[in-house]
């Protein structure tokens, strides 16, 4: 009976250490960008006048466990469903079959710097600074509308004879063609060349000529972030204020505790995000008592604000530095938009 009792036991023990499929999300840590990470200032400008700030404008964190981070147990993915600050996901929502632990790294790594490029820019707008913006060919979807024509590297100048000073440039100017040709002029090994390119209609119906786009900037001043063992893009939004209320005069939140996420354009426009629900509770457990969340995460918002936090639905840059400059001068910010059912 001893030896049984201690079979089932080293089976039962067994059977709870043993991997499952699944990651789990917890509330991480969260930065002050107007702050310093390990004594380094988080946001540094020059060749621009600059100035300390108080307050916190802090971005927000999630760990995640399983995946390619390591293979989380039965009895820690049990766990992590009984405690509501905490998510348990199918890995294959959260990573492509296959990724390694480098591969996710180092795709976080691209995403953060692509994050701060796109902060410095959106502040820079934000702001009526001008600054230099191409598109450089990345490289080719599948089944590209543009193989044999665009290749990596190249620089798109002009479609149809209006020059491509952001990508909605192109986006209209396809969606106006209703399919037809276009003539796309690109800047090759210090060419210009002119390829006729018939676009393709894309999963969502819209067309597009299949290539891969990043942004080149050239900017005024140089600004740098620092900031170890934070990855992805989420942190643009809360970058891009950070960099407003760096280089301009006064305090931007009025020595007020806001905390946030989303992604963030060129252009100022604010995108959704991974755990949500994680960065509410992180936020709150750091001080915050404002949180911007971005419009289109509010049904993941909705029945999952912490006490003591009051969350502001944002879509652009300009409405966010406008919610926390309200709370800054002392305003009642009750009519500040939220996240509803509706």
């Amino acid at each position: 009976m001893m030896l049984a009792g201690m079979a089932a036991l080293g089976l039962g023990i067994g059977v709870a250490t043993l991997p499952v499929p699944y990651v789990i999300e917890t509330p991480g840590p969260t930065y002050n960008t107007l702050g310093q990470s390990q004594g380094t200032p988080v946001i540094k400008v020059t060749g621009r006048e600059s100035y300390p700030a108080a307050g916190n404008l802090d971005l927000t964190t999630v760990y995640v466990d399983g995946g390619p981070n390591g293979p989380v147990s039965i009895i820690r993915a049990f766990s992590a469903w009984l405690d509501p600050t905490h998510a348990v996901q199918p890995v294959e929502l959260i990573y492509p079959t296959g990724t390694t632990r480098q591969e996710a790294e180092e795709q976080s790594a691209v995403a953060m710097t692509t994050s701060q490029e796109n902060a410095v820019a959106s502040a820079l707008n934000e702001l009526d600074i001008p600054y230099g913006q191409q598109l450089q060919a990345a490289g080719l979807s599948e089944d590209s509308a543009s193989a044999g024509k665009i290749q990596a590297g190249d620089i798109l100048k002009t479609i149809n004879g209006k020059d491509i000073t952001a990508l909605s440039v192109v986006q209209e100017e396809l969606a106006a063609g209703n399919g037809a040709p276009a003539a796309v002029v690109v800047e090759r090994d210090g060419q210009q060349v002119t390829e006729t390119i018939t676009p393709k209609r894309n999963s969502e119906g819209r067309f597009i000529l299949g290539v891969m786009l990043k942004y080149l900037f050239t900017f005024p001043f140089d600004v740098e972030i620092s900031l170890e063992k934070v990855g992805g893009p989420s942190a643009g939004l809360m970058f891009s204020l950070g960099i407003i209320d760096t280089v301009t005069p006064g305090d931007l939140t009025g020595g007020k505790h806001v905390a946030g996420t989303g992604t963030i354009t060129p252009d100022g426009a604010v995108g959704p995000i991974g755990g949500i629900e994680q960065k509410l509770h992180g936020a709150r457990a750091g001080g915050a008592t404002l949180f911007l969340a971005p419009a289109a995460n509010c049904g993941e918002v909705v029945g999952n604000i912490p006490d003591g936090l009051q969350v502001v639905r944002v879509e652009t840059l300009a409405e966010a530095r406008a919610a926390v400059e309200r709370a800054a001068s002392g305003q009642d910010t009750s009519g500040l938009p939220t996240c509803t059912n509706n």
